[in-house]
């Protein structure tokens, strides 16, 4: 008889048996006769949904709509002679995702696996076969292989260089800047007014920008909520509640108002500043309740054994209860960046041509009346690209950092 000895067990995680798809949807999906009738009424109505849109749109949807005011979508009324700066600002934005990429990557053993060759090539794919990017293809598609190219040297050097993330990110941070010079002027370029701001472009740096601001606002007021002082306590308290007991629209308009108010004598801040201000002020009290739900996850032993070993309250914070707090929180945090990001549509309404407000100017052109669907249904496929890919990023960073495996 064989001995039974330690090393006869395993010592990993049980196997996971894996179904086949026919297992897994018998087993899901036709478990009985109701989860069966119920399966084939869902797919049904989903088929019949499918099948009308898809109809409509080959047949019936006029969608020149979007090729002739493509332009118009992406940047607004910017000067086309200045377009050159915008490209400049894709590819330094391309070539630091590129980076990143590569650096996050450097561990994985083919960077470009079978799947993301096939997104690359459907990438470019689109890019050719979009009638809207179609002009532009030869200077998009170089873009695109500029990811790659760049992806490659972030993994060599990640590899080589274990700190060279820190730069990278340091480089994110400057880019914001250089956006802003580039977009607006200035320094020996043309200035150009944020009236002509518009379209994509507009949306996507007020809401840079209005979670640039919200995020340390929102931590701080959350920090201030738990603190051990009554005043800070009461004014951070105070804050939170009335700001969140009033709708978006009203903080704008009273941004748009009352900012100056608070500023000298004839000093008038622009209209875009004004109104990323008055994002930033407003997410940032549902922010520091999404911070304040995640320090209190965190169990009071971890602050007490980081002060037996010495650490001060402000160590204890930043080393210990921050980041488990904040990893935590990721998706409460990340969930108001998407709903910051989507509050964006009503900048239109202080006179900001933004994404929604081009596309109903769009709409009140005479050769374009009744294009509702064509041009909400083009507006929707941009604004949940981008509400996607935060959320994928979340749940990347959120395995990135889970440490409880």
């Amino acid at each position: 008889m064989t001995p039974v000895t330690p090393n006869s067990f395993a010592s990993g995680p049980p196997a996971l048996i894996g179904l086949g798809p026919i297992a897994w949807a018998k087993k899901n999906l036709f478990s009985d006769w109701f989860n069966s009738l119920l399966t084939l009424i869902i797919v049904a109505i989903f088929s019949w949904g499918l099948w009308r849109l898809g109809s409509w749109a080959l047949t019936m949807a006029q969608w020149p709509v979007i090729p002739n005011n493509f332009g118009l979508f992406m940047t607004g009324t910017y000067p086309p002679a200045l377009y050159a700066r915008i490209w400049v600002l894709l590819a330094i934005i391309c070539a630091l995702a590129g980076l990143s990429w590569g650096v996050l990557a450097r561990n994985v053993s083919i960077l470009f696996s079978r799947n993301v060759r096939l997104g690359l090539a459907a990438i470019g794919a689109f890019i050719v076969l979009f009638p809207p990017t179609r002009p532009s293809a030869l200077k998009l598609l170089p873009l695109v292989a500029l990811v790659a190219a760049m992806a490659a040297v972030g993994r060599q050097g990640g590899r080589r260089f274990p700190g060279v993330g820190k730069w990278i990110s340091l480089a994110w941070f400057l880019s914001y800047f250089v956006a802003l010079w580039l977009i607006g002027g200035g320094l020996g370029l043309t200035r150009v007014s944020t009236n002509d701001w518009g379209g994509l472009l507009l949306t996507l740096l007020a809401a840079i920008s209005g979670i640039a601001l919200c995020f340390p606002l929102g931590l701080l007021l959350a920090l201030g909520r738990r603190s051990a002082l009554p005043v800070v306590r009461w004014l951070s308290t105070a804050y939170i509640e009335v700001v969140r007991g009033v709708p978006l629209v009203a903080f704008l308009f009273m941004g748009q108002v009352m900012i100056p108010l608070f500023l000298p004598v004839g000093s008038r801040p622009d209209r875009v500043l004004r109104a990323v201000i008055a994002l930033a002020l407003f997410s940032a009290a549902y922010l520091a309740e999404n911070v304040r739900a995640g320090l209190q996850a965190v169990p009071r032993g971890q602050r007490e054994a980081a002060m037996s070993l010495g650490l001060n309250t402000p160590l204890t914070l930043g080393l210990i209860v921050l980041p488990q707090a904040l990893k935590i929180a990721i998706p409460a945090i990340v969930g108001q960046f998407i709903s910051l990001f989507q509050d964006t549509t009503l900048l239109s309404i202080v006179g900001l041509a933004e994404l929604l407000g081009i596309g109903r100017s769009v709409l009140a052109n005479p050769a374009y009346l009744g294009r509702y669907a064509e041009v909400y249904l083009f507006l929707a496929v941009i604004y949940w690209v981008f509400c996607y890919a935060m959320a994928l990023g979340s749940r990347k960073l959120e395995e990135k950092l889970n440490t409880e495996r």
